[in-house]
């Protein structure tokens, strides 16, 4: 099984593998247009790894796409269930990297891995960048019917803040979860009973990822002997709750419950919130 991390250095020397895809998951296609590791392909988070509603009450702001959808996409990528694959973004995985590796791997992918670093770790390390913009070869759609990780949805979750076996964790900046302030939803707060690990502690000073058996300590304590199928992880909008997840994937544990609509569709539904201001 491949681990979910790959260093850059190791990058540098499976470059040359036919059967590697590279993929860019930055949120700004200018600036992947500009510069981006050699032979990278993009991906969008709103129009590729979402689908989203007009109204974030249904899902959140970036509820997932069908699986169908996704797989047809993997296809236009040249990705197949042989192929491996690094993803990488220009913000330590937490903007799309790891949302893009929650969906491949959430299809049963194996050889899926996030660059630690990302871009900037890559540059340090000497990969080679261009600007010319890659042609895939397109294949089939990748077989796709249903995700294969556990996700949890509203109804679950308002069960989970009832339930004391339940351990409900929102990764949020802690002036997020707290209430201060709220830059981007129309509430602010936090669901009732939920913990705060902002998904920020999963990283050292340098933007990489913890060692593993540091992550393991931490997340083992904050599980407090709960199975994982006990666990719902969630953020803002389903992204950087998947950072987390992928904390918890290096750490060696299981993967728990990732709660799509997160903190924007659980406060456009009048639902309780909790302050700690």
């Amino acid at each position: 099984m491949a681990l979910p991390l790959i260093k850059a250095d190791e990058l540098i020397q499976l470059q040359r593998n036919d059967n590697l895809i590279l993929i860019d998951a930055r949120f700004h296609y200018s600036a992947y247009v500009e510069e981006h590791l050699e032979g990278a392909f993009h991906v969008d988070l709103n129009k590729d790894l979402s689908q989203i509603d007009d109204n974030p009450a249904n899902g959140g702001r970036h509820p997932l796409p069908s699986p169908k959808a996704f797989g047809e996409l993997l296809g236009q990528l040249g990705i197949t269930p042989e192929s491996q694959v690094v993803v990488y973004d220009d913000k330590q995985a937490s903007m799309s990297a790891a949302r893009f590796w929650w969906m491949l791997k959430a299809l049963g992918h194996d050889k899926i891995q996030v660059l630690d670093g990302g871009l900037q770790e890559a540059k340090k390390q000497g990969f080679p960048l261009e600007s010319t913009l890659p042609t895939s070869q397109p294949l089939a759609a990748y077989p796709a019917s249903h995700w294969q990780l556990p996700i949890s949805r509203i109804n679950e979750v308002k069960t989970a803040t009832m339930l004391k076996e339940k351990i409900i964790i929102d990764v949020r900046e802690s002036e997020r979860y707290k209430g201060i302030v709220e830059p981007i939803d129309k509430i602010a707060g936090h669901i009732p009973g939920a913990v705060n690990l902002p998904f920020s502690e999963n990283l050292d000073e340098n933007g990489l990822f913890l060692p593993q058996e540091i992550l393991r300590e931490k997340y083992l304590k904050t599980f407090k002997g709960q199975a994982s199928e006990n666990i719902i992880v969630h953020c803002g909008s389903g992204v950087t709750a998947c950072h987390t997840l992928l904390a918890i994937a290096i750490s060696g544990l299981d993967i728990p419950n990732l709660y799509i609509g997160s903190w924007s569709e659980w406060s456009r539904n009048n639902l309780p919130v909790s302050t700690e201001k």
